[in-house]
C-alpha cells in the first residue's frame, strides 16, 4: 500500500475517534427537558421547585461542555464561571469565562478560582451547582492551601513534570495543597445539590484523579505526598512551605482532604460523559471501514513515551512476520497518557517523542506508519498534537541534514517533524480524553 495512503488513513482514523469525544456532544447526549423535568443522565431534576442553578468549571473543554448546558437550561439558569486553557475560551450568554495557564498553573488561575469559589457561597438544599470538569482543570484552578504561594506550587509542579510523574502522582499532590481539590470544592457548596460532568482525561477513569477530582472524596493522604516527592527524588528540591505544609498534614496538625463518607458529599453526583475508551472504539470502527483488522492490546497506556513506542514497534514487527495478533492489513490502537523523563533542553511533547522513538526503530521498514497524537490538540508546550512516522522518516531527516536520535537523545521532537512537515495540528480541539496512537500495517 503507498505510504501516502496509509497516513491518510490514520489520520482519518484519528479524526474519527476526535469527533466520537466532542466535548460539546458528550454533555448533549446526557441532558434534556422533559416536562417540568430537567432530565441529567436519566436522572430528573424538577426545575419548577429548584433554587439558584449555576455552573463552574474547569479544564480545557469546560466551555464547549457549557455550551449545550446554558442551551437547555435557558432563564432557569443563574449564573456561572468556568476557567480554561488560553485559546480555549467560547462566547457563552450567562457563564463567565476565563482563561489560565496551563501545564503551569498561573496568577490568572489563582484569581478565576477565588471568585469560583466565592460564586458557590451561600447555597440552599434546593440549589442545583452544575461542575464541568475536563482534562486540565488541575492546573487552571490554583488555590494554594494556607502558608504556600502560587510560585511554590508552580514549583513542585515544574520539578514533578521534570521528573516524569504521572498525571496520579502530580494530582494527589495538588490535592493536599489546594482549597478546592480532593472533594473541597463539594465542600463549599454544600448544602446544595452538585452534579458533576466530567470529561475523563486519566487511565482507569479514576474519578478522584480528573482534575484532582473537586467534587469527589479522596483516598490519598498527606503521607502519600511525600512518598511521591521521595519517590520521583524531589523532596530535597522541594520549596520548604511545601514540606512543612505536608509534614503538618501527616502529623494531624492540617485536616485532611474529605474522605468517603462525608456528609458535605453525600449531595453530589459525579457522571463521566466522555472517555478514551469511547475514543478508541470509534477510532476502532473507522478503521474497520477502511479495511483494517484492528487490535487494542492492553497494558501500553501509561509509561515513558519512548517505551511505549519500541513496544508498539514489536508489536508492528510481528505482524509483518506474520506472527501477530492481528493480519495485514492491521490496526494497532492504544490510548492513555505516557510520560517523558527531559534528558536535554528540547522542544516537543509525549506524542512527538513517541513518534520520533518509534521513527528510530522502524527506519528502513516499509509499509508501517505511526500516528499519535492528543486529543486536546496540543502535545507539551508546543501548537502540535502530536507527529506521523514511518520507515522513512530517519532517512528523509538525514536528507535535510538532521540526525534522528540526536534529536531524540536532547527531547527535541518537534523541530525534527517540523522539518519533515510531519506535525500533526489540529487547533484546539476543546476537548480532552489523553491520547490516541494508531500504528496502521499494510
Amino acid at each position: 500500500m503507498d505510504p501516502g495512503i496509509l497516513r491518510r488513513h490514520a489520520e482519518a482514523i484519528f479524526h474519527a475517534g476526535l469527533k466520537a469525544v466532542d466535548a460539546g456532544d458528550a454533555v448533549a447526549r446526557e441532558i434534556r427537558v422533559e416536562g417540568p423535568n430537567l432530565v441529567v443522565g436519566g436522572e430528573p431534576y424538577p426545575l419548577e421547585t429548584a433554587g439558584r442553578i449555576r455552573v463552574v468549571g474547569m479544564g480545557k473543554a469546560s466551555a464547549a461542555m457549557a455550551s449545550p448546558l446554558e442551551r437547555v437550561l435557558g432563564d432557569h439558569l443563574d449564573s456561572g464561571l468556568l476557567l480554561v486553557k488560553d485559546g480555549h475560551a467560547l462566547p457563552l450568554r450567562r457563564i463567565r469565562v476565563l482563561e489560565a495557564g496551563h501545564p503551569v498553573p498561573d496568577e490568572r488561575g489563582e484569581k478565576g478560582t477565588r471568585a469560583l469559589l466565592r460564586l458557590l457561597d451561600g447555597g440552599e438544599p434546593d440549589d442545583l451547582v452544575f461542575c464541568l470538569i475536563s482534562g486540565g482543570g488541575s492546573a487552571l484552578s490554583p488555590a494554594p492551601a494556607p502558608g504556600i504561594t502560587l510560585e511554590d506550587k508552580r514549583e513542585v509542579t515544574r520539578l514533578l513534570l521534570r521528573s516524569g510523574a504521572t498525571i496520579h502522582e502530580l494530582n494527589a499532590i495538588r490535592k493536599h495543597l489546594s482549597r478546592i481539590k480532593g472533594g473541597r470544592m463539594a465542600q463549599r457548596a454544600h448544602p446544595a445539590r452538585v452534579v458533576s460532568l466530567i470529561l475523563s482525561d486519566v487511565v482507569g477513569d479514576d474519578l478522584d484523579t480528573i482534575a484532582s477530582g473537586p467534587t469527589v472524596p479522596d483516598r490519598g493522604t498527606f503521607q502519600d505526598c511525600l512518598r511521591i516527592l521521595e519517590r520521583r527524588k524531589v523532596r530535597g528540591l522541594a520549596p520548604p512551605s511545601i514540606l512543612t505544609y505536608l509534614e503538618s498534614g501527616v502529623r494531624g496538625e492540617v485536616p485532611e482532604t474529605p474522605k468517603p463518607g462525608d456528609p458535605a458529599l453525600a449531595t453530589v453526583r459525579n457522571l463521566i460523559v466522555g472517555s478514551n475508551r469511547m475514543a478508541l472504539e470509534a477510532a476502532g470502527e473507522r478503521a474497520r471501514e477502511l479495511g483494517y483488522e484492528t487490535f487494542l492490546p492492553p497494558g501500553l497506556e501509561e509509561g515513558e513515551a519512548r517505551e511505549a513506542a519500541l513496544a508498539h514497534v514489536a508489536l508492528a514487527r510481528r505482524i509483518l512476520e506474520g506472527r501477530g495478533r492481528a493480519s495485514r492489513p492491521a490496526c494497532i490502537l492504544t490510548g492513555g497518557e505516557t510520560t517523558v523523563t527531559l534528558r536535554g533542553p528540547g522542544r516537543g511533547g509525549r506524542n512527538q517523542e513517541f513518534a520520533l522513538a518509534a521513527a528510530v526503530q522502524i527506519a528502513g521498514t516499509s509499509g508501517v506508519v505511526f500516528l499519535s497524537g492528543g486529543t486536546d490538540g496540543t502535545a507539551g508546550p508546543t501548537d502540535a498534537a502530536g507527529a506521523v512516522a514511518d520507515g522513512d522518516s530517519v532517512a528523509r531527516g538525514r536528507a535535510a541534514g538532521l540526525d534522528a536520535r540526536a534529536f531524540l537523545d536532547r527531547n527535541d521532537s518537534y523541530p525534527f517533524f517540523q522539518a519533515l512537515g510531519d506535525l500533526l495540528k489540529t487547533g484546539p480541539t476543546l476537548t480532552n480524553v489523553m491520547d490516541l496512537r494508531i500504528v496502521l500495517v499494510s
